[in-house]
Parts: C-alpha cells; sequence; structure tokens
C-alpha cells in the first residue's frame, strides 16, 4: 500500500509519515511545508505544488491524506473547500482514495488562540464541522483526529509547548486516527 500525505508541519512534527507507516506497513511520502495550505499544493508554479502535481498525475497512490493549514477550515473557508474539490477530483483520477486528515483545536488558554480570538470549544466545533462538511462532499474519507483530542482535552496533553503542534503522544493519537480510518477503508474493499 502506497499513501502520499499533503500538508505542513501537523504531519511532519514527531514524524507522523513514519508513525503511520508503522501502524499500517503502507510506504508514507509526505509533501509538507510548515504553513502550508491545501491550495500550495495545486499550484504547479511552487516547488511544493509541482512535486505534489507531479505526484498525482505520474505515481501511483492507494491513498492521499490532505491537511489543511491549522485554522484555514475556519479562517479561509472559500479556499479550504475549494482545495479539496479539486484535489479530491485529482487523487481519485489518480486512482487513489481520498483521506481528510481533520485537525484540532488550538490548546486551551495558549497564546494562538488568543489570538484568534474564539474559544477552544468554538474552535473545535467549526474546525469538526468544515471537515466533516468537506468530506461528505466530496465522498472523501474522514480521520476525525480533532474531535479525539477534544474527547481527551480534560484527561491527556496532547499539545507540543506552543499549544498549537502535536506533542510526541499527539503525533501518535493522530497516527492511531488516520491508520484506523484507512484500515476500516482496507476492510470495506
Amino acid at each position: 500500500m502506497r499513501i502520499l500525505m499533503l500538508g505542513n508541519s501537523f504531519i511532519f512534527t514527531n514524524d507522523l509519515p513514519d508513525a503511520l507507516s508503522c501502524l499500517t506497513g503502507a510506504e508514507v511520502m509526505a509533501h509538507t511545508r510548515g504553513g502550508a495550505r491545501l491550495a500550495e499544493q495545486l499550484n504547479p508554479k511552487t516547488k511544493m505544488g509541482a512535486r505534489t502535481q507531479a505526484a498525482l498525475e505520474k505515481e501511483s497512490w492507494d491513498y492521499v491524506v490532505l491537511q489543511e493549514m491549522s485554522n484555514g477550515p475556519i479562517t479561509a473557508p472559500d479556499s479550504f473547500f475549494r482545495s479539496v474539490r479539486l484535489l479530491c477530483e485529482q487523487i481519485r483520477q489518480n486512482g487513489a482514495i481520498p483521506v481528510l486528515y481533520a485537525t484540532w483545536a488550538y490548546q486551551k488558554g495558549s497564546d494562538s488562540l488568543t489570538a484568534l480570538g474564539i474559544s477552544y470549544e468554538e474552535m473545535a466545533r467549526r474546525m469538526s464541522q468544515a471537515y466533516r462538511k468537506a468530506a461528505q462532499e466530496n465522498h472523501a474519507l474522514l480521520a476525525p483526529v480533532g474531535d479525539r483530542f477534544y474527547e481527551l482535552s480534560e484527561s491527556r496533553n496532547l499539545y507540543a509547548a506552543d499549544g498549537v503542534h502535536p506533542n510526541e503522544e499527539g503525533t501518535q493519537v493522530a497516527a492511531e486516527i488516520l491508520a484506523g480510518t484507512i484500515q476500516r477503508a482496507e476492510e470495506g474493499k
């Protein structure tokens, strides 16, 4: 099995591709850049976009994981939904299955959450809703990692010191949710 992950630091922090590979036995590749948005993956004029477009046109994948910039689904929803739609179309043309890596709200009380100007609960709800809507509209698999972070928020710290990125345990939770989503799809084939 071959998996391509498209996103940013939420993928490369703590080597999520390696954790996902260990859980699934798949070859996992990642096209990431800190702060990247999915729109960049569509743009062949950027280094990463050119690499992603070539990979979707010339290589064979079983699953392609999409992860938007951390607050993108709520701060730039039009771009998020458009990028997911266009990437899902390309992924299906490649013969692969799109998977949305639904990320989490910033840690309660973090500077980043304060700067965004919304509550932890509101960010968690809006992120979950955006990813669920995008998955439904594009018939993509949904890996609800953010929902799991929310469920565990009172009992476990899954965040790095910046309150945005995952710590090692958070990355493991993400890998388990992604692996479970893909394994259920494999069983359903």
